[in-house]
């Protein structure tokens, strides 16, 4: 067995109705004067207000940030950081999507005023230390509270990533009952979104790929897989969102230590030049990247396809890796996703820009299983139009 690192969230609360509990939880372990960071999209959904209300009554002082947008530009981060330092904020708490989340974490990292955003991009070069750092998802897809990093969004319509243990935070608090309110597409794209990092994490190429992090993808893919459709039909079923939420964080701690690779990689140059959401990105391209990994590479697929769809059992080698990927295109269809990116209204004529853009993606290419170059990328997008 290689050596290998496994980092996750120090502490995982996982409880329905806990929301209730961060007013005593930011008094004992985050701070008495914190920034809550949110977005536009919360602001309406009255959890933020929920919220807002317990921590008033454990006498916690809030300084709101709720300008996060989606796929957050640097100039957001930047903002929100400014105004934490006029607060003098000794905490901080992000509720929200991915992008809540990922900005929380930059905001603790750079108030302290030990980092730069520009210096802290790339892997292991945020320094630290940071403020105290709580987050609670409202959606069962990014695993955003127990991962190390951070997208940002730079320039027009490119994405950078600040990946480091020093921004795992202090607390992830899992309520499923925060996530019951999700439209179904919602639902579907965040979920399909989990089940790629799961798939991701369990084939990745990464020297650190583990035996750690492979089982926490197989349990992710199970309560994912078995768990979607239901939460998209049902949207108020609570085990289907627990299932989902739990899922969802599993496959977080995965693919934190067992980096996601050519999905991803070909999944944000959609986000950048056509602010798809992200989740709705990788289920796009997730098949057709998966066949081309399969020509070489089908081992993987072929220990995870039974786990998602239990009878696929009966196939063996490449014919049972080819079933998977099918099956996966049928289920994100079932969900409600679209499957084109003609669908998407993106021209044809934008395609070779994309491949071209997904080169640049090499944090997460170098551990994609099999070698991919932009002629590979090309077709893989040629496919999926």
């Amino acid at each position: 067995m290689n050596n290998f690192i496994f980092n996750t969230s120090k502490s995982v609360r996982f409880g329905v109705g806990l929301l209730s509990s961060i007013g005593e939880i930011a008094k004992n372990e985050i701070g008495q004067r914190i920034m809550l960071v949110t977005d536009p999209g919360m602001m309406a959904t009255g959890i933020i207000e929920r919220a807002l209300t317990i921590l008033s009554l454990s006498n916690i002082d809030v300084e709101l940030y709720s300008d996060v947008a989606a796929d957050p530009p640097e100039a957001v981060i930047l903002d929100a950081v400014e105004r934490a330092k006029e607060r003098n904020v000794d905490g901080v708490i992000g509720i929200g999507g991915g992008s809540s989340l990922d900005v929380a974490k930059l905001i603790a990292l750079l108030v302290p005023k030990n980092d730069t955003l520009e210096n802290a991009y790339g892997i292991n070069n945020a320094k630290g230390p940071r403020l105290p750092l709580l987050l609670i998802p409202t959606t069962a897809g990014t695993g955003s509270e127990v991962t190390p990093i951070s997208i940002v969004t730079t320039g027009i319509n490119e994405k950078m990533g600040v990946v480091s243990p020093v921004i795992l935070p202090d607390i992830a608090i899992l309520d499923p009952e925060l996530t019951v309110g999700l439209p179904p597409h919602i639902s579907a794209a965040t979920g399909i979104d989990a089940m790629v990092h799961a798939i991701e994490a369990y084939a990745s190429a990464s020297p650190n790929n583990n035996p750690v992090s492979k089982i926490m993808a197989e349990k992710a893919l199970s309560l994912l897989s078995h768990s979607i459709l239901l939460a998209v039909r049902e949207g108020d079923n609570i085990e289907a969102r627990s299932n989902m939420l739990l899922g969802s964080m599993l496959a977080g701690q995965a693919f934190a230590n067992s980096p996601v690779a050519a999905v991803h990689a070909l999944a944000y140059p959609l986000g950048g030049h056509f602010h798809i959401p992200h989740g709705l990105s990788n289920a796009l391209v997730l098949p057709h990247v998966l066949r081309f990994n399969i020509e070489t590479s089908a081992s993987s697929y072929t220990d995870l396809a039974p786990i998602a769809f239990p009878d696929l059992i009966q196939l063996q080698g490449q014919e049972r890796a080819e079933a998977f990927c099918e099956r996966l295109a049928q289920l994100s269809k079932a969900c409600g996703l679209q499957q084109t990116l003609r669908e998407m209204n993106i021209p044809k004529d934008s395609l070779p820009k994309l491949a071209a853009d997904a080169m640049k993606q090499t944090r997460l290419l170098i551990n994609n299983p099999r070698e991919i170059n932009e002629a590979d990328a090309l077709k893989i997008y040629t496919s999926s139009y």
